[in-house]
């Protein structure tokens, strides 16, 4: 591909191969011209009926956040359009904030991240008793989420509210902007949260009167102005999700593919992988709440190893399905809890 500037409506006649090719500071993403705007619109209006003065810059950058002690938000690229949704999708699998719903859920999470940027609550002594130390270890892919607790409100997916105190603060934040809730109903007998959520109250009507001290100058990862192509970044993103896997305990395929190796090929575990891959993935989703993509590879990985194997199935494909997606999912957590897959003891 040449080097000049590709608009965003031309990206629908060229293939995924030629899109990938390109840099990113080739192509032309306005914002004002996408529908993005008008979710922006939307957040304004929202910050606005809640009497906060601060209006957040949004720009397209090459992930969702909130570029530290800045009041700007990066909104990932890829949902400028519908062309790069479905890049997006057949390079990662999932297209994160790719539906009205999540993308105001995570506009307003980095909003609330936007609000301490100008106003460095996390500083005061009081914010580190509600919310915990600022300085707290950061592991957002592998905390033990408590999911009874009612100290923290629930807002994005796995709990977030309870990976660090930041995020703590963005997710009472969000949902103590979002217009839809009723957060001192909804959180009435929750008494950890709604603690947060009255002092998230008290804030908003303390900052009317405080001055904006958030940094200034060029926003980091403006795809504006990254040389990377599109191929490169998707390897690197890959990469990062798709952690080194330890061997996947042959023991444990066995028995769930324990058939005669004697039998015909379509009963082999590796056509069977192939053939349930995407319903084993979904369920294993749902019930871990871990990007289809990390799981997609797990997935890839065992049936790989069935093959090197030559496992058969030995009983109903259901019966086998519901124990690959259990097998699957137990290995999953503890990757969320340990960053390993491993077997649960």
């Amino acid at each position: 591909m040449s080097s000049k500037t590709i608009k965003a409506e031309e990206l629908a006649e060229l293939s995924d191969s030629d899109i990938l090719k390109l840099r990113f500071k080739n192509i032309a993403l306005n914002i004002s011209e996408t529908e993005i705007q008008e979710y922006i619109n939307q957040l304004y209006s929202e910050l606005e009926a809640k009497g906060l003065v601060f209006k957040p810059q949004i720009f397209f950058g090459d992930e969702w956040f909130s570029p530290e002690g800045m009041n700007a938000i990066a909104v990932p690229f890829y949902l400028a359009n519908t062309r790069l949704k479905h890049l997006e999708k057949s390079q990662m699998l999932e297209v994160e904030g790719g539906d009205p719903e999540y993308f105001m859920k995570l506009l307003r999470h980095e909003a609330g991240h936007c609000f301490d940027h100008c106003y460095k609550f996390s500083k005061r002594k009081k914010w580190s008793q509600v919310f915990g130390s600022p300085d707290k270890d950061y592991a957002p892919e592998t905390y033990r989420p408590q999911p009874f607790s009612k100290g923290y409100v629930k807002h994005l997916e796995r709990w977030y509210a309870q990976a660090h105190p930041d995020e703590d603060f963005a997710e009472t934040f969000a949902v103590w902007l979002s217009p839809n809730i009723d957060w001192k109903k909804e959180y009435s007998k929750w008494p950890g949260a709604l603690k947060k959520l009255n002092y998230m109250e008290s804030l908003a009507k303390e900052s009317v009167k405080l001055r904006n001290t958030s940094e200034k100058g060029r926003v980091p990862s403006n795809v504006a102005n990254l040389t990377s192509t599109l191929e490169k970044y998707y390897q690197k993103r890959r990469r990062e999700n798709a952690d080194e896997y330890p061997d996947f305990y042959d023991t444990d395929l066995k028995t769930i593919f324990n058939g005669d190796t004697a039998l015909k090929s379509e009963f082999s575990a590796r056509r069977f992988m192939k053939r349930h891959k995407k319903d084993i993935v979904a369920t294993v989703a749902w019930a871990t709440h871990e990007r289809k993509f990390t799981i997609d590879a797990l997935v890839k990985r065992l049936t790989d190893r069935c093959a090197q194997l030559h496992l058969r199935l030995g009983k109903s494909e259901n019966q086998t399905t519901m124990e690959v997606a259990s097998f699957l999912t137990s290995l999953v957590k503890n990757y969320l809890f340990t960053g390993k897959f491993k077997r649960e003891a």
